[in-house]
């Protein structure tokens, strides 16, 4: 186990649910932002949505360099899920990628679903022109998913990670839409 994932083991638990409470609080107050964006898409809303996302970015930076990746067992399943959805509404590719490979090694050790490494891993080469592994990203224009490396396997590698196949996915995705 490297030593920051050790140093974070060692938190006090006032700390990590403090923690675990800023995060899922972060995360709700974008999730009810957005919602009000939908319902009434004013310059003052988005606006505030951008301010709150920039807010939740720049606390997450500073949780990440503080005590490393919150993990479902740091700050349990909950709040290491806001801190993913954070991260990936951060305008800062650089620190989504950062971010991805800390949770992809804590995924690795068993500390992180590695769903979350998926949603980051795909997030993150979408951003940067390259094919998605997991097929979680979806062109909300086309609704078809962004171009995905290795087609043929890919419904493996998404039960791999706890995905269903990706024609459910776009099934249920047209069906809501």
């Amino acid at each position: 186990m490297r030593q920051d994932q050790e140093a974070a083991r060692r938190m006090v638990p006032e700390l990590a649910a403090a923690l675990a409470g800023e995060l899922v609080r972060r995360a709700d107050e974008e999730r009810h932002l957005m919602r009000q964006a939908r319902v009434d898409p004013t310059s003052w809303c988005r606006g505030a949505l951008h301010e709150c996302r920039q807010a939740n970015a720049e606390a997450l930076r500073t949780i990440v360099e503080r005590h490393g990746w919150p993990t479902a067992d740091l700050v349990g399943a909950p709040a290491s899920t806001a801190a993913l959805m954070i991260l990936l509404h951060a305008a800062d590719l650089d620190f989504q990628v950062r971010c991805r490979d800390l949770i992809a090694q804590a995924a690795a050790d068993g500390c992180c679903p590695a769903l979350h490494h998926a949603y980051i891993a795909d997030h993150c080469a979408v951003e940067e022109g390259r094919p998605q592994f997991y097929g979680t990203r979806v062109n909300p224009l086309t609704l078809r998913p962004y171009p995905i490396r290795r087609p043929q396997t890919l419904d493996e590698r998404r039960r791999d990670v706890g995905l269903g196949p990706l024609d459910e996915q776009m099934r249920t995705l047209r069906a809501d839409g």
